[in-house]
């Protein structure tokens, strides 16, 4: 899938006019009339021109009302199925998966955003998959894109979101308390133990929250700390247009084209902790270099 882009050419007219008798009788020169077309302003690949019309608005809700209806309908089959393999916790993780294939790519379908893929040849890695996070619609990309074996670490109160919360603990998710720093901690080192145990890939947010204008927040130190337990190499996932696609707060989902970029996996296998600060600032300013101007984090 790709986007399409346009430009302009600037264009400057010159006309000149001689006139000149038969009998040789010089006449003066008629003066020179420049003519200049403003030039057509070009907009860069990064802007997304919106359209708050009133049909933009309807097709924007019923696109959401769609999506959601929709993904109750998959949460709800779903969650029997997590039941009836409350036994079996591995395949109630590849079960997730395949819940979140279906739903994530379903619900990209319903916004019609065009989407840009690249790298996908490192898509099928065991890995620690990382993402930028500036809308809900990351989630829907995270769902749809990682591989079936990849387990998500999400804040406790995950649990009562209404359905996608209890679908996520069934799924045998990860979850932390964030409010307490030594059980986060600890939460982590069970994560990391469950991940090596089970020969899995874990999908996390390094920012730790949403962006609320796109812009790449500080990374936290968490995804580091998972790779020094876990050795697993780190897969950047760089979104772009998401922010613009639906924004947070918002519930006008507009048709801006998104952008997913894998990025060759980082080896953590000879990562040190006394330079975790050196690996979190040498991730971020990765991400910096790949993100359009508009989504680069402050200076």
């Amino acid at each position: 899938m790709e986007n399409s882009g346009g430009g302009a050419l600037l264009r400057t007219r010159r006309l000149e006019s001689f006139l000149d008798t038969s009998s040789g009788q010089r006449l003066e020169e008629a003066p020179k009339i420049l003519v200049k077309e403003k030039p057509v302003q070009q907009l860069k690949k990064d802007v997304y021109v919106d359209d708050n019309g009133w049909v933009s608005s309807i097709i924007s809700w019923i696109r959401i009302v769609t999506c959601f209806v929709s993904m109750m309908v998959t949460t709800f089959i779903w969650a029997l199925i997590m039941i009836v393999l409350i036994p079996w916790p591995y395949e109630r993780i590849r079960q997730g998966n395949i819940y979140g294939h279906v739903t994530g790519r379903m619900l990209m379908w319903i916004l019609g955003n065009p989407i840009k893929i690249e790298g996908a040849e490192f898509s099928s890695e065991k890995a620690i998959y990382i993402s930028n996070h500036a809308s809900p619609i990351d989630i829907f990309l995270i769902m749809w894109l990682t591989p079936t074996g990849t387990v998500g670490i999400a804040k406790k109160e995950i649990v009562w979101y209404p359905l996608f919360g209890q679908l996520y603990v069934l799924a045998n998710h990860l979850r932390i308390d964030r409010s307490n720093p030594t059980a986060a901690i600890e939460s982590m080192k069970e994560a990391a133990r469950a991940v090596v145990r089970n020969n899995l890939s874990l999908i996390i947010f390094p920012e730790g929250t949403r962006s609320k204008n796109g812009r790449l927040l500080p990374f936290k130190k968490g995804f580091v700390h998972l790779a020094l337990q876990t050795r697993l190499p780190i897969v950047p996932m760089v979104l772009t247009g998401t922010h613009q696609a639906w924004r947070k707060g918002s519930l006008h989902v507009r048709p801006a084209p998104l952008a997913v970029k894998y990025l060759p996996p980082i080896s953590t296998e000879n990562w040190k902790v006394e330079k975790i600060e050196d690996y979190v600032k040498m991730v971020h300013d990765l991400y910096a270099a790949q993100l359009p101007e508009n989504q680069k984090p402050l200076p």
